[in-house]
């Protein structure tokens, strides 16, 4: 069996095609008694695309005893051909290949998105001995050794701070958009890493047990633990083939004439049936593309029309992941807000943090440029940054860096920027010569109509909800101003795992949508998932069923609202079919129709649903919420 499923899987799509092309090529030059051999070149067809159909049936029933729709085609086959009727079997034969090719070409390619994550666990680490430091592999670190850890260089395993101030890029794990300040007995992920300043940990959870290798298997045990959609030929395959034979011995016993029995299965065969889906799939699948969708798994939209819930993540799916200078204030009469912000952005010069850059990089689009160089740059891992600008002392940093140097009225501007705190903003506090001189607010900002395509997404009868590892004031602020009323903050991947299963468990399935590393095995697990693709991370995109091109989200009504289109063809086109097909089947059992006029009749309803599937292509939601 092993053998003739190598047999099988030789070649892959190219070769179909090109199989079908030959057997396309005989069928017609059969049709037009061409014979240019002895046999009629039907022949062709059948060996071409029939032996394939008769070797899965073989397999299914042998390895499995798997009734699937191609145990009818076979029997088909088998009796036009001991009937001598070949160009019928070679014409069924060739239509049902060419639904296997159609349902093929919708299936993703191999993934290789746990390979990526694995790049990603630390290699190295620098152990402390007695005489000084020595590196080593990390899957050699013991509990309880201590390590160092140099700006730039990536956590080792999971441990404590013993020592040292810094910042730590926790994204990989938890999706925030900002670095983490850390300190002495503050906890350290393995995987994430140190932007400033090196300090010394103690290592508390090695080899399996560290936060990489947990996510590595969140993402495996997600995918195995996910179901596929099995195709509706296939579902009731096992009913066709019982019907099709009764009515075929049927009609033999009480008519005496073989040719009607193999009439009955010639049109009972659900060549049809087996495009339905497929080529409904593979219609939408290119509208899709048109709005910037790539589909990555055939059965995702058939999925997404099924979905009761979508999950957002909040940076970089309904935020732009970037942050933006949102307030600048003085409380100095002799300074004004634009002089503390040319301040501000001269003495973050020479910063790599995130929120130093962030600064310049929204001074600089403005009309003026930074004239001056800070003088005496220090930058302090976890509180800010110091210099001299224009003979002016200036610290910008966080509240402790203002104690850290007892700036005098600092409580004054704590009070002024609590409402910005409880939103979830970042503040810099800035002082100018040692007097506390005002604050700017830092944010992400909201998508372009994200808001508006929140309602549109509830307009399906889908409830959003907000499921994020910000913090809980971030979250709600956000789901406030998108009128989300389901909000899960501070989620670690594995809490936004649990709470997929939970839902999904209630019978209530989920489509993720996402665009980190911590995502992965959301979208793995999620009954859809869905990964921005602009912005989003390779190993997210990897993970899901569908990838946002171009990040525009205001497309997802559209989306959805085709697939559950897509869901109304193939169901038109099943009924039209078996319908069809039941017809031919009474025209058969009165001996009306021989096996190579019911093969062409049949075979007609597989031109319409390729036709009707086709109207897909141009599908245009009425709804349309994105203006």
């Amino acid at each position: 069996m092993k053998t003739l499923e190598r047999i099988l899987e030789w070649g892959g799509i190219k070769k179909d095609i090109t199989l079908l092309i030959i057997s396309l090529i005989a069928l017609l030059a059969s049709l037009f008694e061409i014979r240019p051999f002895i046999f009629d070149l039907a022949w062709i067809s059948v060996i071409l695309c029939g032996v394939p159909i008769v070797l899965e049936a073989i397999i299914g029933l042998v390895t499995t005893f798997d009734i699937k729709a191609d145990v009818l085609v076979s029997l088909a086959l088998i009796a036009s051909l001991l009937i001598g009727e070949d160009f019928a079997a070679g014409e069924v034969a060739f239509i049902m290949q060419l639904g296997a090719l159609l349902e093929d070409l919708t299936v993703s390619r191999a993934r290789a998105g746990i390979e990526k994550l694995i790049h990603l666990t630390p290699r190295t680490a620098r152990r402390l001995t007695p005489v000084g430091t020595e590196m080593i592999p990390a899957s050699d670190v013991c509990f309880g050794d201590h390590l160092r850890v140099l700006p730039g260089e990536t956590v080792p395993v999971d441990g404590e701070i013993l020592s040292g101030t810094t910042s730590i890029n926790q994204a990989v794990m938890t999706g925030e958009s900002l670095p983490v300040d850390k300190g002495v007995g503050d906890e350290v992920s393995s995987g994430t890493v140190n932007l400033y300043g090196s300090f010394d940990m103690k290592a508390l959870k090695v080899g399996e047990d560290s936060s990489i290798q947990r996510m590595i298997r969140l993402i495996q045990s997600a995918d195995a633990g996910k179901a596929k959609i099995v195709g509706l030929a296939d579902r009731f395959a096992t009913w066709i083939v019982v019907i099709a034979l009764l009515a075929a011995a049927l009609t033999w016993l009480f008519t005496g004439e073989i040719i009607r029995a193999v009439t009955i299965l010639v049109v009972f065969c659900p060549c049809a049936l087996v495009l339905a889906t497929p080529t409904a799939i593979m219609a939408a699948i290119g509208d899709a593309t048109r709005h910037g969708f790539l589909v990555r798994e055939g059965d995702a939209l058939e999925r997404l029309s099924m979905v009761k819930k979508i999950a957002f993540d909040k940076t970089g799916t309904l935020t732009e992941g970037n942050l933006h200078v949102k307030t600048v204030h003085s409380i100095l009469p002799e300074l004004s807000d634009r002089d503390l912000y040319r301040l501000t952005a001269a003495a973050e010069l020479r910063s790599e943090h995130p929120l130093g850059k962030a600064v310049v990089s929204q001074f600089q689009k403005t009309d003026e440029m930074l004239s001056v160089s800070p003088e005496n740059f220090q930058m302090i891992p976890g509180r800010g940054v110091s210099a001299v600008v224009n003979g002016q002392a200036v610290l910008a940093g966080n509240g402790q860096f203002m104690e850290d140097y007892e700036i005098p009225s600092y409580e004054t501007l704590l009070m002024e920027t609590s409402s910005y705190r409880d939103e979830g903003c970042t503040v810099i506090y800035v002082s100018v010569s040692g007097k506390a001189a005002g604050f700017l607010v830092l944010s992400d900002t909201l998508r372009e109509n994200a808001a508006r395509t929140i309602d549109a997404v509830r307009a399906t009868g889908i409830s959003p909800v907000l499921l994020t590892g910000d913090h809980k004031n971030t979250a709600t602020h956000i789901g406030t101003l998108l009128h989300i009323d389901e909000i899960y903050s501070d989620c670690l991947p594995e809490e936004k795992l649990s709470w997929i299963e939970y839902s999904q468990e209630q019978h209530l399935p989920v489509c993720m949508i996402g665009d980190g590393i911590n995502d992965a095995p959301s979208l793995k697990k999620a009954f859809v998932g869905i990964a921005m693709g602009g912005i989003g991370s390779d190993i997210a995109v990897d993970a899901a069923d569908i990838a946002l091109v171009n990040d525009d989200i205001r497309e997802l009504p559209h989306l959805i609202a085709l697939s559950k289109k897509m869901m109304f063809t193939i169901k038109c086109n099943l009924t039209f079919s078996m319908a069809l097909n039941f017809f031919a089947i009474v025209l058969a059992i009165l001996g009306i129709l021989n096996p190579v006029v019911g093969a062409l009749v049949h075979n007609a309803g597989s031109v319409f649903v390729i036709i009707h599937s086709a109207f897909l292509l141009t599908f245009k939601n009425h709804k349309n919420f994105r203006n």
